[in-house]
């Protein structure tokens, strides 16, 4: 498990937002967006969408399985952002989804650990287009 929440050098403006977002699990990862505010989902917004892009780049050189510390935090603030994005894009910032079910009754299956062989590679997240019911 990774203790620290250093980033490659290229992307060290992040640091500041890596220990709040870039969290291991996907059950740690949801616990903070159901606490976070408008302004802290903006704030990682506005800070992670520009270099959006250059970031997945950058992880695709990697396998997950042999992706180094640094680039693992930053793949864990890439699926923060892709999980947290919605709430600024559709949800005007709230941390619950209107008209939903409480999201907190939702609990992933493998959401305690991480789990690179049942996760997408970063081309593959850059590449998806999800398909209509």
């Amino acid at each position: 498990m990774i203790e620290q929440y250093g980033l490659p050098d290229r992307f060290g403006q992040l640091e500041y937002l890596a220990q709040r977002w870039a969290l291991p699990t996907e059950n740690q990862r949801s616990a903070r967006r159901w606490v976070a505010s408008p302004e802290e989902f903006q704030e990682f917004y506005d800070a992670m969408v520009p270099c959006i892009d250059e970031i997945l780049a950058y992880l695709d050189q990697y396998s997950l399985e042999d992706m180094p510390d640094d680039a693992s935090v930053l793949f864990n603030l890439s699926l923060a952002l892709a999980e947290s994005a919605p709430h600024v894009e559709f949800y005007k910032g709230a941390a619950k989804v209107p008209h939903s079910f409480d999201a907190r009754r939702m609990l992933a299956t493998r959401g305690d650990a991480p789990d690179p062989n049942h996760a997408m590679s970063p081309a593959q997240l850059a590449a998806f287009k999800p398909q209509p019911p």
